[in-house]
């Protein structure tokens, strides 16, 4: 077997590149599309497939006349828009021949080994203020976002700690769902008139895998048939275990809470205050650079209004596709004329729109035995996020990205 001290410089590059790509949160259609266009730069004859938990390469340059396949078990890590611009930037050199592979791999690992661009106190104030807007969304009271901000920043919190002390990956979503929902009915009891449920939802917003839901579908979508059932039965699964730990809660100290479901009217200003808030809290929590800010506000904007003024008239399906739509459009024209990932953009700007939390809550009517809203809100979760896929790729169609990234 060929050793990495032995395999050639252009064939370690492709596979340390693939690897960081995974990590960095890359979707599988992305990354074997942008790995075959560095692979062709380089004259390598290259194969990738890619799975949430796995990467498989094959790589075959026509000097060494041998084909070579290595095996990597890598996590898909959480987006990291910062090091997938500059990561980008590279490899784009590279496959246009701007820069050799030897030039380039010192280059990769140092934004591999760099920190992150936002120190924890920074990424947990930007949990906590995305998770007070998410509860401005929801039609809560001034109480309950700010007890959503003090829920985020626990769950934050046991986030670090869950990563620092290296605990088994599947604890976090259970640990965080009891975290949640026991603090959310703690904090109920010294208010008058607060939703303990509301605050539990907002609080786990950035827990909850609508993204990864939506990946999951696109990825099916365009064929990606492998990662695609991966990721959405890891979606699923993570989706279920977040609840059961808020389930429990419930159920061990259900005298405790302060019956009050009937929420609030939305208060108009404050979600468009939230509107322009929770976009750069949403950037900051993928480590997009302040430059990038005003272009995602403008384009979460613009999505949400789309979105929205659609819904009131055809409907959230339509609505959901529009909005998926004009981001995705803004997204790629952005993209191409600035030369960077379009995925630095559609990432923060689609986390508004995702249909997450409704999964949430078809779990949570189905625990109170209410199967046929429950079976209601899942199915919307489905169609809402095929809608917006469907809005993603015609997007692509009509402004095609000038980079696969």
């Amino acid at each position: 077997m060929t050793t990495a001290a032995k395999r050639p410089l252009k064939q370690q590059f492709l596979i340390d590149a693939a690897i960081m790509l995974h990590r960095y949160g890359t979707p599988s259609h992305r990354l074997e599309r942008v790995m075959d266009e560095v692979s062709q730069g380089l004259n390598v004859h290259s194969a990738f497939l890619y799975t949430p938990t796995a990467l498989v390469i094959s790589l075959d340059e026509d000097s060494a006349a041998s084909e070579m396949t290595v095996i990597r078990r890598v996590d898909s890590g959480s987006v990291d828009v910062g090091k997938v611009i500059e990561l980008g930037r590279v490899l784009g050199q590279v496959a246009r021949g701007e820069v050799t592979a030897d030039e380039a791999m010192p280059i990769i690992h140092r934004i591999d080994v760099a920190p992150s661009m936002y120190g924890p106190w920074t990424y947990g104030l930007a949990c906590a203020t995305a998770c007070a807007a998410v509860a401005v969304f929801f039609g809560g009271t001034v109480q309950e976002w700010i007890a959503a901000a003090v829920v985020g920043i626990l769950v934050t919190v046991m986030e670090l700690l869950h990563a620092r002390w290296k605990l088994e990956k599947g604890l976090l979503e259970p640990i965080a769902g009891v975290v949640a929902s026991l603090s959310s009915i703690l904090i109920a009891r010294s208010f008058v008139g607060m939703d303990d449920r509301l605050v539990t939802l907002a609080g786990l917003i950035l827990l909850i895998p609508g993204l990864r839901l939506t990946v999951a579908l696109t990825e099916l979508a365009v064929g990606h048939l492998s990662a695609g059932v991966a990721r959405l039965a890891g979606a699923m699964v993570s989706l279920a275990t977040l609840f059961i730990g808020v389930a429990f809660v419930w159920r061990m100290i259900d005298p405790l809470r302060v019956a009050d479901d009937a929420g609030a009217d939305l208060n108009v200003r404050a979600f468009w205050i939230a509107l322009a808030v929770a976009p750069i809290a949403f950037a900051i929590v993928f480590r997009a650079g302040p430059k990038q800010w005003p272009i995602i506000m403008l384009v979460s904007y613009l999505g949400v209004l789309v979105s929205r003024s659609m819904e009131l008239r055809f409907g959230v399906e339509v609505g959901a596709f529009l909005g998926a739509l004009t981001i995705g459009c803004v997204s790629n024209l952005y993209a191409r004329v600035r030369d960077i990932p379009a995925m630095v953009l559609l990432t923060p700007g689609m986390l508004i729109l995702l249909p997450g939390s409704l999964g949430y809550r078809s779990l949570a009517a189905l625990l109170e035995r209410e199967t046929l809203e429950g079976v209601q809100l899942g199915f919307s979760m489905v169609v809402i996020g095929l809608s917006l896929v469907g809005g993603l790729l015609v997007s692509n169609a009509i402004v095609p990205p000038r980079r696969v990234l």
